[in-house]
C-alpha cells in the first residue's frame, strides 16, 4: 500500500460540483493498495499515518502527531500511486489493485483510523474528484507499506 501524505491547515473534495468531504487541520492521505497488499501493510500504513510527527510544538519543530493537534483525517483514493513509468511516457498501472480490491482496502483503511477515534471524511472511489488543499508547510510525507520490510541499517 501506499499513501502520499499532506499536513494541511484545510482540505475538501468535491464531486460533480458537490463537496462530499473536507476537512479542517489534519492530514490529507492519498491512498492507494496494489495487488499484493495484505493486513499487515495495512496496519503498518495506518499506524505510521496517525503517529508520523509532522505537527509543529511550541518552539516550531515538528514533533507532534495527528492525535496531539486533535487533527482530522481527509482519504483520498488514487491508484495513480501505483504508476509505473520506466517504459515509455504513457503510465501503466498493472500494480494496482484492480477497483472491487482497492474500493475493499479503501474502506478498510478508512475504518481502521476512524476507529482509533480519529474524524475521518473522504473522497468517492473511482469518483473524478477536485481535491482542493492548503498544505501546510509544506509538508508532504511518501509512505510505501513494503518499506516496513527494509533494514533500518543503512
Amino acid at each position: 500500500m501506499r499513501a502520499l501524505v499532506q499536513r494541511v491547515s484545510g482540505a475538501r473534495v468535491e464531486v460533480d460540483g458537490e463537496i462530499v468531504g473536507g476537512i479542517a487541520r489534519g492530514l490529507l492521505v492519498f491512498f492507494a493498495a496494489s495487488r499484493k497488499d495484505s493486513a499487515p501493510d495495512m496496519d503498518y500504513l495506518v499506524r505510521k499515518i496517525v503517529n508520523l510527527r509532522i505537527f509543529n510544538d511550541e518552539n516550531g519543530k515538528m514533533n507532534l502527531n495527528l492525535g496531539q493537534v486533535s487533527g482530522q483525517v481527509l482519504v483520498v483514493s488514487q491508484f495513480t500511486l501505483y504508476a509505473e513509468t520506466r517504459k515509455g511516457n504513457r503510465p501503466s498501472f498493472t500494480q494496482a489493485a484492480p477497483p472491487h480490491e482497492g474500493r475493499d482496502w479503501y474502506e478498510r483503511f478508512i475504518a481502521a483510523i476512524g476507529s482509533m477515534g480519529y474524524h475521518v471524511e473522504t473522497g468517492v472511489f473511482g469518483a473524478d474528484m477536485r481535491v482542493h488543499l492548503v498544505n501546510d508547510g509544506p509538508v508532504t510525507i511518501w509512505l510505501d507499506s513494503n518499506d516496513r520490510t527494509l533494514s533500518r541499517r543503512r
